[in-house]
């Protein structure tokens, strides 16, 4: 499994010097010095909005593509032989295989400050390999970004990432974790949830709960959550900073969830249920809402008060209504897949896309306007493992 590493294009600045002379002063006064701007990164632009990119490979062929909705561009970012998957933190891609993940950066980001935010861009490239092969998942923060793998947890140090270096801050013992206010929340084997520090070590929390049979991870602005067999684990974090669990039971007659998807940040989570059906989870109300969607391949949440977008086993794409799971739109989307990889919902504040492999193409959802299908981006290669970075 081999990217070739790339070299970055190079970040010209140039800074202008204001020089000072008193009026018949022996010597010029000393350049003033300029205060670093609030947000600044080295290295990166920022920019007035956000930098969505799609991550796309195609399992044929291992190639990677970086596509740009904006320009409708798609760059060349390397091989992956034997691609099986695709997930992301955000802005880095772990593009997995039956052996481990190669891990691309994407150069596209967002600094969540609460209050306000801030979107970043940069020059693309590869960080090397890890051993999280298919099945893994990725949340991550601005410290870590934790990778739940069908071998266990790997916590990565995000500001090394950054560096173009993998480098593990924690392997605990567990086979499912979540990183949540400045701490790695983890469910063993057994069930047990324990909160750790960042480098793995025990934290002065007692959550007294537990996870049997962990699934699932997600972190959003109300809370991070563990998918369990029995319900979701919903974690928060009060004003004197104290950790505390709640288990949300699933409503009766729902299989537990194989994971979450949802807008990066938005409390409402829709879960592919064991069965293929999909249940939605608000994280603020700490209430599941079945959706009577039929067979399922792949959903997502826009966030509250805004829908969930399923995509059927039919090749329809529908919205539900997240509080009331009442279908609002439909629109014949995708041929119904015989065989390869699913397709995938990625939505952001504006859009959603929905890969196509068999048409080799990606298509845009204006989810806002009844699941009107924007553009169709018609590509040279089969887009069958997808990840949207820029958040």
């Amino acid at each position: 499994m081999t990217i070739p590493r790339t070299a970055p294009a190079a970040l010209v600045c140039a800074a202008g010097l204001l020089l000072a002379a008193g009026c018949g002063a022996p010597e010029e006064a000393p350049p003033e010095e300029e205060a670093t701007p609030h947000g600044y990164v080295e290295g990166a632009e920022e920019t007035a909005e956000p930098q969505w990119r799609l991550v796309l490979a195609d399992a044929a062929t291992g190639a990677v593509h970086l596509f740009d909705p904006a320009t409708e561009e798609a760059a060349g970012a390397g091989e992956v032989p034997g691609v099986t998957g695709a997930t992301t933190d955000g802005r880095f891609a772990y593009l997995t295989t039956d052996d481990g993940a190669a891990v691309l950066d994407s150069g596209t980001w967002t600094v969540d400050h609460g209050d306000h935010v801030h979107y970043y861009r940069a020059p693309s490239g590869t960080v090397g390999e890890v051993p999280a092969p298919t099945g893994t998942a990725a949340t991550g923060d601005v410290a870590v970004t934790v990778l739940t793998t069908p071998d266990g947890v790997q916590v990565l140090d995000r500001a090394a990432l950054e560096e173009g270096e993998v480098t593990e801050t924690a392997a605990p013992e567990a086979v499912a974790a979540v990183p949540f206010a400045g701490h790695l929340v983890t469910a063993a084997g057994d069930g047990t949830v324990a909160a750790l520090d960042r480098e793995g070590a025990p934290a002065d929390h007692d959550l007294a709960a537990d996870c049997p049979d962990p699934r699932g991870q997600a972190v959003t602005r109300r809370g991070a959550v563990l998918g369990c067999a029995d319900g979701a684990l919903l974690l928060t974090e009060d004003d004197d900073g104290a950790l505390h669990a709640e288990k949300v039971p699933y409503p009766d007659g729902v299989d537990p969830v194989a994971g979450f998807h949802h807008r990066a940040g938005t409390p409402v989570l829709a879960g592919l249920t064991e069965d293929g059906g999909v249940a939605v989870l608000d994280v603020g109300a700490a209430e599941w809402t079945p959706i009577d969607t039929g067979p399922a391949v792949a959903a997502s949440a826009a966030g509250e008060g805004l829908p969930v977008l399923v995509l059927g086993d039919d090749g329809t794409l529908r919205a539900f209504d997240p509080a009331t799971g009442e279908e609002t739109a439909s629109t014949d989307l995708v041929e119904p897949a015989e065989d390869g990889p699913a397709p995938s919902v990625w939505i952001d504040t504006g859009r959603a896309y929905v890969n196509d492999p068999a048409a080799d193409a990606v298509h845009e959802i204006d989810y806002n306007d009844d699941l009107r299908v924007a553009r169709t981006f018609d590509l040279e290669f089969s887009p069958d493992h997808m990840v949207e970075t820029g958040w």
